[in-house]
């Protein structure tokens, strides 16, 4: 009986323990910082728009109020088209201006093209030294185009004009109000019945108090 040399062939067969190696080290982290952000230029999606079309550009930390503010000025100075664009975080925004235009002025014809965009970020060693990393990411990007005229039905992403009574839902003397509407600060709940379907079509086009 030998059973040094069995203790011996069994911590042979025991697997070598790989050394633990550090997490990699993460942007913003560590030292790097961001110095320059720049995206591609790229052609519209929307060839062939007359010239004086408002672009909107949304960004992430861009206002809504001061955004639609502007846009809504020039909207009610005769412009009749508009265009919002947005990428990566701000494309929730952009569509937000957008459906609030529309519920504004109503009657727009709506065209949405999404592709995608690459940004280039470059960021360098806090420290003073001489590192520096580039990054190129690809980001979706969503470019709506609302218009008063109207827009070629057949393209993709066209959307035509929502119908007062779209708002609403059935019909008769007694309407259901799918959302919120806001009279003089009184704020009337989402479901609540409200009679007298003519009155409602004429609030929605010229605000006045309910009934």
């Amino acid at each position: 009986m030998q059973p040094a040399l069995v203790n011996s062939d069994l911590n042979l067969l025991k697997p070598t323990p790989q050394p633990v190696l550090p997490p990699p080290p993460k942007l913003g982290q560590d030292g790097f910082r961001k110095v320059c952000r720049t995206e591609e230029d790229s052609p519209s999606p929307f060839p062939g728009l007359p010239p004086g079309v408002l672009e909107m550009r949304v960004k992430e930390g861009s206002k809504i109020r001061n955004l639609m503010g502007f846009a809504m000025a020039r909207i009610g100075a005769g412009l009749r088209q508009v265009v919002f664009t947005g990428s990566g975080r701000a494309v929730t925004k952009t569509i937000t201006c957008a459906e609030i235009m529309k519920r504004k002025v109503g009657r727009l014809h709506q065209l949405t093209k999404l592709r995608y965009k690459v940004i280039k970020e470059v960021w360098e060693s806090a420290e003073g030294g001489t590192s520096e990393m580039t990054l190129h990411r690809t980001v979706p990007s969503i470019s709506i185009l609302l218009s008063k005229d109207p827009l070629d039905p057949q393209e993709p992403g066209y959307q035509p004009p929502e119908a007062v009574s779209a708002l609403w839902e059935g019909t008769g003397p007694s309407v259901k109000c799918r959302g919120v509407i806001r009279d003089n600060g009184r704020r009337t709940r989402m479901g609540e019945q409200i009679k007298h379907t003519d009155k409602i079509i004429n609030l929605e086009l010229n605000p006045m108090r309910l009934p």
